[in-house]
């Protein structure tokens, strides 16, 4: 094992079979509206190889598109200031909780809707996300938006989407949900500052609540730099909702090295709501962190952990974010690059800037055709932490996902 970090480092090297990847395992209606009409931009403009892959066109009207975003932008305003689901019934779907409690017994359905450049998901027909995989200025695949408990969205919209009011305009490389390192084989995938990229190369299976596909990273010359292939299974639990990502690193193209350094990886950038600290011209933070040590908010950062939750209201309702770290993953319980302005990342690698260790103390090596498979579980809950029982519900996970 090439490694200088000695924490659960002696199994994450075994090549993953094929078959690993087989198992299962608003924000507001302007932005509702504003997403569905780039889809049916990009619908209409799709050809070729594409077209018969063209998905129908959002239930939305299109006249209803077209003067949202040529002819009215005070309406985009006006939805923007919305910040609840169901204000504006004409633009957005019956909210998660009341329909469940109509139909407590009934099973909720997850459905995947495949276009030519994402994957829509949505759960008894309302919104759940979108992943994204063709959007153009993007860097790699990311989730957005996404909507947690009470038909809210939960992450930034910038840059992924238009800046919506009380949305800070720095880091425009924290794309709402994704993955990423600041230093594999010394290319920046973070902050992509050199033209780093991670490109989608195949979507492999859609359906079932699950998303399989295959990308690779490439350096700024498009020389790759190593391969990877992830699994996304989107579930409920009552009102919440989960997001589980799989990704499995693959050094394809020559050894790899991860580097010691806190810019990384496992991420999400959340609404400014949701922030610890308030930002200048943003709306009032409420966040808190929250960690399985008992460390809490500022004392969160850089501490290794089994689980983060971040939790504060949205419209007056209490509402969180917990990230699992699995048993299994390398150098478990891993640190957290969890920010009071709204970032918060998993990040097994960055010892040096977390700890205090040693220099390159959390760098990792995998030689040629070696793999490292990191899990992650995204609970997207109503109340705050100690309410969602968020311990209860991270060892029912890391026992069951063995």
């Amino acid at each position: 094992m090439l490694s200088t970090l000695s924490t659960n480092r002696s199994h994450v090297k075994k090549k993953v079979p094929d078959t690993f990847f087989s198992r299962p395992s608003t924000r507001t209606a302007a932005l509702m509206v504003i997403t569905a009409a780039a889809a049916a931009a990009a619908a209409e403009t799709d050809s070729g190889a594409h077209a018969a892959r063209e998905a129908p066109r959002p239930t939305i009207g299109a006249s209803l598109i077209a003067a949202l975003a040529a002819e009215q932008p005070e309406e985009v305003a006006r939805l923007a200031d919305t910040r609840q689901a169901g204000t504006d019934r004409g633009h957005v779907l019956p909210q998660p909780g009341k329909k469940q409690q109509k139909n407590d017994e009934k099973k909720p359905v997850m459905s995947l809707e495949q276009r030519a450049d994402r994957v829509v998901v949505t759960v008894d027909g309302e919104p759940f996300t979108e992943y994204l995989f063709q959007k153009e200025g993007l860097r790699r695949p990311v989730l957005f938006p996404i909507f947690g408990p009470h038909g809210l969205t939960l992450t930034r919209s910038w840059p992924v989407g238009p800046k919506l009011p009380g949305d800070p305009l720095d880091h425009p490389h924290h794309e709402s949900f994704w993955f990423a390192h600041g230093d594999v084989n010394g290319h920046d995938f973070w902050t992509t500052a050199n033209g780093e990229r991670i490109e989608q190369v195949s979507l492999d299976r859609v359906g079932e609540g699950q998303i399989e596909a295959s990308s690779r990273w490439l350096a700024p010359d498009g020389s790759v730099v190593c391969t990877d292939r992830r699994l996304l299974t989107f579930a409920t639990e009552g009102d919440d909702r989960i997001i589980d990502h799989t990704i499995t690193i693959i050094a394809s193209h020559g050894p790899l090295a991860f580097g010691d350094t806190k810019e990384g990886t496992m991420a999400i950038r959340v609404r400014p709501e949701l922030n610890m600290t308030t930002l200048k011209e943003g709306p009032p933070a409420t966040g808190h962190y929250l960690n399985a040590v008992g460390d809490r908010d500022a004392a969160a950062w850089g501490r290794p952990a089994a689980w983060v939750d971040l939790s504060g209201s949205l419209d007056g309702k209490p509402v969180g974010i917990a990230c699992f770290d699995h048993p299994t993953n390398l150098g478990h319980p891993t640190c957290w690059h969890a920010r009071d302005y709204g970032l918060f990342a998993a990040n097994p690698f960055g010892l040096h800037d977390f700890t205090k260790a040693p220099k390159n103390a959390g760098r990792f090596e995998l030689a040629e055709g070696d793999r490292l498979t990191l899990r992650h579980r995204w609970l997207l809950h109503m109340g705050h932490a100690e309410a969602a029982n968020v311990a209860e519900r991270f060892a029912a996970w890391a026992k069951e996902a063995d």
